[in-house]
């Protein structure tokens, strides 16, 4: 045991002695001089893992932490990959947000392209992640680097890593990155150059905000009053500029949340779909009367939108809509401007626009999650996922992008204001039209990881047959890449309707989430709608189902 802690302590050592910041540093030498081999076992137990959402761990020293060292590592093995691509003269665009760190790394990472032979651009500043996206498509580069964890905790950060088309990276690219990451032997070997990079002017981003007006249709109605929060990120500048040069009037901002603040003071989580997360917005609109028609938000990095509409008669006077919910909004939309090409979600988003694109004889298709792979269906004309997340110009980010999709959604409500209608009328429409899709999900936020291997294992070995009653009638386990889908880590089952408990049908995903501490269960429950009159009964029956299916799930995987 002495000779295991000599030796943690040994590579301790080995670290704090190329560690190039001055925080980190202290932080490890204190670890060391205190020799808390508990602390330093877990910081020093491997190397956080470069995968298909780049990297993404708590701040701190050492290899299992998100810090300088791993940065340039990692920036290093970005360089490697391009130079054996044939590219190693390109350009590298580098975005970030106003996390902790976050412009550290991205200089980081200039320096790194530039002692590698590349040419790097810094954005201006921090700035959505869709910007990011944009500009290495509209400047040319050979990749992108965005700094940011997203709506993660605020002791959190990433590293989002994009090819040339502008995409997020897939296998085999992560893996063949990650094998040059592991090929730096020592920080000595990465040339780091104190300049030689460029820092981008505004000009990318009037590109960028130019190019958002292509979303909306010239003449459509502009009327609407919006509160907005950027939850403490980096969206309000360039979300309250697309919607001046819309003519929308401008957003009344969330006092309390409107300036970039790593620490997030006003939220548990930095993410709209959280609880609570959402109630200085609702608090604000609830403040100006009956005057707000909509409340939207921004992650942190400004690329998903949520969006609230009226809720007469509850407490907070505001309903947050699920992302599936605006998905279909936007698909029905789309199709209402005579949008062409194929619309796309995931395997664990509702089937709802599947009905909707089909009805207007629009090809559709499903991938796995994450944008990744949304961003490359061929013809892709819109895409979202149900964590918040909308294309709405591929063409222009092919990424979820938070500001064109508030723009395309204010212009949805502000159309159907004049009209008289609302939101939730479109959303009574497309339930009539193609039945109640309701969705839910069970997600459990974890310590210790083994218990999601735990869960998935216990779901193999021990499938249900049925759940809330419906039996199941068709089981996926994606690790098999079923529907020519590629593998991945997680189930799905297939479960049969009850006519006489008025269900068509529901489905069920089960997967480890890729970018935090969570096992994520999918929800989705379908029932028919005869008519108007029919559709509370068949919203009650579908809650109903989704409820007890939630507690079946919750039971056969054991957490």
């Amino acid at each position: 045991m002495a000779t295991e802690s000599a030796e943690l302590i040994d590579r301790a050592r080995a670290w704090l002695a190329e560690d190039p910041d001055p925080e980190t540093r202290d932080e490890l030498a204190k670890l060391i001089a205190a020799e808390d081999t508990d602390e330093l076992a877990a910081r020093f137990a491997g190397t956080l893992q470069f995968g298909t959402a780049g990297l993404r761990g708590e701040l701190g020293a050492g290899p299992m932490r998100m810090n300088r060292s791993v940065v340039i590592r990692a920036a290093a093995g970005l360089a490697g990959y391009l130079r054996a691509k044939g590219e190693g003269s390109g350009l590298v665009v580098i975005g970030y947000d106003a996390r902790h760190k976050s412009a550290d790394f991205a200089r980081d990472t200039a320096a790194v392209m530039v002692g590698a032979g590349l040419r790097a651009a810094l954005l201006p500043r921090p700035l959505p992640t869709p910007v990011l996206a944009f500009a290495i498509r509209h400047l040319g580069a050979v990749a992108g680097v965005e700094v940011t964890a997203s709506h993660n905790p605020p002791r959190d950060n990433g590293y989002k890593v994009y090819l040339g088309d502008g995409s997020q990276i897939v296998p085999p690219a992560d893996g063949e990155i990650a094998a040059e990451i592991a090929a730096v032997r020592s920080l000595a070997d990465v040339p780091r150059p104190g300049s030689g990079w460029e820092t981008l002017d505004d000009a990318v981003l009037d590109a960028y905000l130019a190019r958002t007006d292509a979303v909306l249709t010239p003449g459509s109605a502009r009327d609407l009053d919006v509160v907005y929060t950027p939850m403490h990120g980096v969206g309000r500048d360039v979300l309250v500029a697309a919607f001046a040069r819309a003519g929308f009037p401008a957003p009344v901002v969330v006092a309390e949340q409107a300036e970039p603040d790593p620490d997030f003071p006003t939220v548990a989580f930095p993410n709209p779909e959280e609880p609570g997360a959402m109630d200085l917005a609702f608090a604000t609109a609830r403040a100006r009367g009956g005057d707000v028609d909509l409340v939207i938000a921004n992650d942190p990095d400004a690329d998903r939108c949520a969006v609230a509409v009226p809720a007469p008669g509850t407490p907070e006077g505001w309903r947050m809509l699920r992302g599936d919910e605006v998905g279909a909004l936007l698909a029905a939309h789309l199709v209402s401007k005579q949008a062409a090409g194929t619309f796309a979600t995931t395997i664990v988003s509702s089937q709802l626009m599947s009905r909707i694109a089909a009805a207007s004889s629009l090809p559709y298709e499903e991938t796995l999650t994450g944008f990744k792979w949304l961003a490359r269906v061929d013809g892709l004309r819109y895409a979202y996922e149900e964590a918040l997340g909308y294309c709405v110009d591929p063409e222009g980010v092919r990424d979820k992008d938070g500001i064109t999709a508030a723009l395309l959604v204010t212009e949805l409500a502000a159309e159907l204001k004049r009209a008289g209608r609302t939101i939730a009328d479109l959303l009574d429409d497309l339930a009539v039209e193609f039945g109640v899709h309701a969705t839910d999900q069970l997600s459990v936020r974890v310590e210790d990881l083994t218990l999601i291997a735990d869960a998935m294992r216990r779901l193999r070995e021990q499938p249900p047959a049925a759940l809330a009653g419906l039996a199941v009638t068709r089981a996926d386990d994606l690790n098999q890449g079923p529907d020519a889908l590629p593998p991945t880590d997680g189930l799905r089952y297939y479960l049969s309707g009850s006519p006489e408990a008025g269900i068509e049908s529901a489905r069920v995903v089960v997967r480890p989430s890729g970018t935090e501490p969570k096992l994520k269960c999918y929800l989705e429950v379908v029932a028919p709608v005869s008519g108007p009159e029919a559709l509370d009964a068949a919203r009650t029956r579908a809650a109903a189902t989704l409820a007890a299916i939630k507690e079946d799930v919750s039971a056969a995987a054991g957490i």
